[in-house]
C-alpha cells in the first residue's frame, strides 16, 4: 500500500537572485498538487531551522495573485543564510537536532534552493539520512547568479543577472559617450564573480548595432597583469575619448592575490571562508589615474545584479519555476541526495529540459568559463560565449505596478535578525 503523504519543508540559502522566489513558488505549487498537507518554509535556511524558525507557506501564498507576486519578488522571501553544516564526525548532535525537528513536523521531503554551498548541505543531510535509517528525501534546487554549479547547463538566476548587466553596461557606455573630456576618461565596471567570470562575460551583451559594447573584459579564470592592463587602457584611450572596461571582482595576480586586496583594506569573511570582494574597480581606477593621468570612474553594480527583478528574463523566471517543481517531483518520487539540473537541447530555437544528478558530483565543485570562450589575449569573450548566454536573457516579466512602483509579496517580520 502506498505510504500516505505528509509534509514538505523548503529553504533558501546563499546569495539571493531575481528568480529564487519563482523556484519557491514552483516547489509550493507542485507539493500542493501532489497531495502534501503542509509546505513549511525555513526562515533563513537550515540555520533558522536549527533555531526552530519556520512558517506554513499556505498562510502566505493564498491566491494565484500571491503566487504571481512571489515570482516577481526579488531577494529570498524566506530569508537565506551562509551556514556551513559541520561534518557528522565534527558535530553529530546538529544532525540529530535537525532530524528531530523534521520528524516533529512530519516532513517527508526537504528541498533546499541554493548554490554550491547549499548543495553541500543537501549532500551531508542525505548521507546522514542513510546512516540513521531515515526515509526523508533531500533534493537540491539550483540557484546562483554566479552560474558556477557543475553538471547543469546554467543556473536559475543567472539569466536575469546577465540581462541586467548587459542592459546596465550599455547604458553606462551611452552615458560615457555623451560626455566630452579634455584628456579622455576610463570607466571601470566591477561585476560579481569570485572565481567564475560568467557574470562579467555577460557585459558583452551590451554589444549590438547601436553599441560597440565594453572595450575590454577581464575574467578571473585567467591571471591579471596590471602592467598589461595599463598598456591596454592606454591603447584604447588613444583611439576613443571614453573607454569602458568590465572586470570581475575576483580577478587576481598569477600568485593568487586578489586585486581588491591591494588596497590593504580589511574585508568580511563568511562561514565558508569566502572573503568579501569589493574595491577592485576603485583600485584599478586609482592606478590608471596615476599612470595615465586621465579621468576615471569606478562603478560597482553590487547587489543590483541579483535583485533587479524589474529587468528579469522571462526564460529565467519560467525555468526557475520549472526547476522548483522538478525538485519537488523528484523528492516525491523517491529521489534523495540529488540536484535538479538543466539540460540544453538546442540554441536556436532555444530548448531545455530538466533531470536529476547525484549531488555528490556537484557539491564543492566549480564550473568555470571554458578557456576557449575567452580570447587569446584574455581581454574579451568569444562568439561562443555570446551564443551560450543570449538565449537565457530573452523575454520580459512585467512587474505588477502599484502607484508607479513594482509590488512585491511581503512577509511581515522578514527583517528579523538571526
Amino acid at each position: 500500500m502506498e505510504k500516505k503523504k505528509r509534509n514538505v519543508i523548503v529553504g533558501q540559502s546563499g546569495g539571493p537572485t531575481a528568480a529564487i522566489n519563482s523556484s519557491l513558488a514552483g516547489v509550493f505549487r507542485t507539493a500542493i498538487d501532489r497531495g502534501y498537507k503542509k509546505v513549511y518554509g525555513m526562515l533563513h535556511g537550515v540555520q533558522g531551522l536549527l533555531e526552530g524558525r519556520y512558517i506554513d507557506l499556505s498562510d502566505h501564498i493564498q491566491s494565484g495573485l500571491d503566487a504571481e507576486l512571489l515570482k516577481r519578488t526579488p531577494s529570498a522571501y524566506l530569508g537565506t543564510c551562509r551556514y556551513k553544516l559541520p561534518t557528522i564526525n565534527e558535530n553529530k548532535e546538529v544532525y540529530e537536532k535537525i532530524f528531530q525537528i523534521l520528524d516533529d513536523l512530519s516532513v517527508d521531503c526537504f528541498i533546499y534552493i541554493g548554490g554550491n554551498d547549499s548543495m553541500d548541505t543537501i549532500k551531508k543531510l542525505s548521507d546522514y539520512a542513510i546512516i540513521s535509517g531515515s526515509d526523508i528525501r533531500f533534493v537540491g534546487c539550483p540557484k546562483t547568479i554566479d552560474n558556477d554549479l557543475a553538471l547543469t547547463d546554467h543556473t536559475p538566476g543567472y539569466g536575469s543577472a546577465a540581462k541586467y548587466i548587459g542592459t546596465s553596461v550599455k547604458e553606462i557606455i551611452r552615458d560615457g559617450w555623451s560626455l566630452e573630456t579634455k584628456h579622455g576618461q576610463i570607466l571601470v565596471i566591477e561585476i560579481m564573480g569570485r572565481n567564475a567570470g560568467w557574470l562579467t562575460g555577460a557585459s558583452v551583451l551590451a554589444k549590438g548595432e547601436d553599441c560597440d559594447g565594453p572595450d575590454a573584459i577581464y575574467l578571473p579564470e585567467l591571471p591579471f597583469d596590471i602592467p598589461s592592463f595599463i598598456e591596454k587602457a592606454k591603447s584604447l584611450l588613444a583611439k576613443k575619448a571614453s573607454v569602458v572596461i568590465a572586470v570581475s571582482e575576483g580577478i587576481h595576480t598569477a600568485e593568487g592575490k586578489y586585486i581588491c586586496e591591494m588596497d590593504e583594506s580589511t574585508e568580511y569573511v563568511d562561514a565558508f571562508g569566502h572573503k568579501q570582494l569589493t574595491g577592485t574597480a576603485r583600485y584599478l581606477c586609482s592606478v590608471l589615474a596615476r599612470e595615465i593621468g586621465c579621468k576615471t570612474r569606478a562603478i560597482e553594480l553590487s547587489t543590483l545584479q541579483r535583485s533587479a527583478s524589474h529587468c528579469a528574463s522571462r526564460i529565467d523566471i519560467l525555468e526557475a519555476y520549472e526547476v522548483g517543481g522538478a525538485a519537488m517531483k523528484a523528492a516525491d518520487e523517491g529521489d534523495s541526495g540529488k540536484m535538479v539540473v538543466i539540460q540544453r537541447l538546442s540554441d536556436d530555437p532555444y530548448q531545455a529540459g530538466t533531470e536529476v544528478k547525484d549531488v555528490h558530483k556537484i557539491a564543492n565543485d566549480e564550473r568555470l568559463v571554458p578557456r576557449e570562450w575567452i580570447t587569446k589575449d584574455g581581454t574579451y569573450v568569444t562568439n561562443d560565449f555570446i551564443t551560450y548566454v543570449r538565449p537565457l536573457i530573452q523575454g520580459d516579466v512585467a512587474p505588477i505596478m502599484v502607484d508607479g512602483i513594482p509590488r512585491h509579496l511581503y512577509r511581515k517580520g522578514y527583517q528579523d535578525l538571526l
